[in-house]
């Protein structure tokens, strides 16, 4: 039985691609300026201004999509009589998962012979985008709807979800960071990697001075972690820094290139989360990739080691003002 693929636009794939693998598209709708908006078109998408604005001030809220919208968007294909997987954001860092259970709940008493399958990819932007290229891999290779669920499942699991961010102080905003955080990092000039953890929640595991510093690290974990490069396509997101996308591409194509590198812009509803400046990488590792990013290819600083250094820094100005 032929099942169809669903998923929504925090997953960032550009519109091309979606259409190629006819992949149905949920939107997520984000609030600036007084309005509601929607992109679902990545790569028409202003983000040089989105993210500009962002800079400047500007503040974007998002809000969360309801079961309701789900089912409306799942109903035409189990009246058709197909069965479908949903891919999903991180259960972890949104509530669209749950959102997407509650719709197949809702659908089952009209359509008692159909299936939902909700895959949590337990990632966002192309962590989420790249899995469901590949649920519609499965589906026009055939693969039942229970093998192509198991299958990515072990897709997911595999995703490595890394990044770096410019601004300390979007994710304090979003309570990732303490006040004291942010501005120690603000201070050194720190540039934090974050993952998406084994529960696709997000997690700071190494800290590093400088974005230069920063952006290497990125290819030297991929160069660590990634499985038979050759054989896959890997995602790059950017926040409006384009620039740091390049050179990461540069990198990671010099050693270990892959097969195929999808770029994107953030789309502002994750982006929005992360803010300008964030720089994202996206690829297979093995069944254990999400643990061993801490320890694989370079590492940063403990937090409270950069703490004692700001404590040193302000003792030595107290004393060259006190002998002034």
């Amino acid at each position: 039985m032929a099942f169809e693929v669903f998923t929504d636009t925090s997953g960032n794939l550009p519109k091309r691609l979606v259409d190629e693998h006819r992949i149905g598209m949920i939107p997520f709708f984000y609030h600036m300026d007084g309005k509601d908006h929607v992109c679902v078109d990545i790569e028409a998408f202003d983000g040089e201004r989105f993210y500009r604005d962002m800079k400047g001030g500007k503040i974007v809220t998002t809000t969360q999509i309801s079961p309701q919208q789900y089912a409306d968007a799942f109903e035409p294909a189990l009246r058709e009589g197909k069965d479908l997987i949903f891919v999903s954001m991180s259960s972890g860092v949104s509530g669209s998962y749950n959102s997407s259970l509650i719709a197949a709940d809702m659908l089952r008493e009209s359509y008692p012979e159909r299936r939902v399958y909700s895959i949590d990819t337990r990632g966002a932007a192309l962590g989420e985008g790249l899995v469901a290229l590949e649920a519609a891999r499965c589906r026009d290779e055939g693969l039942s709807l229970e093998a192509a669920v198991e299958r990515l499942e072990t897709f997911s699991r595999r995703m490595c979800n890394v990044f770096t961010v410019d601004d300390l102080m979007f994710l304090k905003r979003g309570g990732r960071l303490s006040n004291l955080s942010a501005i120690v990092g603000t201070v050194l000039n720190i540039k934090p990697l974050l993952k998406g953890d084994v529960d696709g929640k997000i997690v700071a595991f190494a800290k590093l001075r400088g974005r230069k510093r920063a952006v290497e690290a990125l290819a030297e974990k991929y160069e660590a972690l990634v499985v038979e490069p050759e054989k896959q396509t890997i995602g790059i997101v950017n926040a409006a820094c384009q620039a740091d996308a390049d050179r990461l591409i540069a990198l990671i194509c010099a050693h270990r290139p892959p097969k195929e590198i999808v770029q994107a812009c953030y789309e502002p509803v994750t982006g929005c989360h992360v803010g300008p400046g964030a720089l994202a990488l996206f690829f297979q590792g093995a069944d254990d990739v999400r643990t061993e990013l801490d320890t694989a290819g370079a590492t940063g600083g403990k937090l409270g080691d950069l703490i004692h250094e700001v404590k040193e820094r302000a003792a030595d100005t107290i004393q060259r003002v006190k002998k002034d």
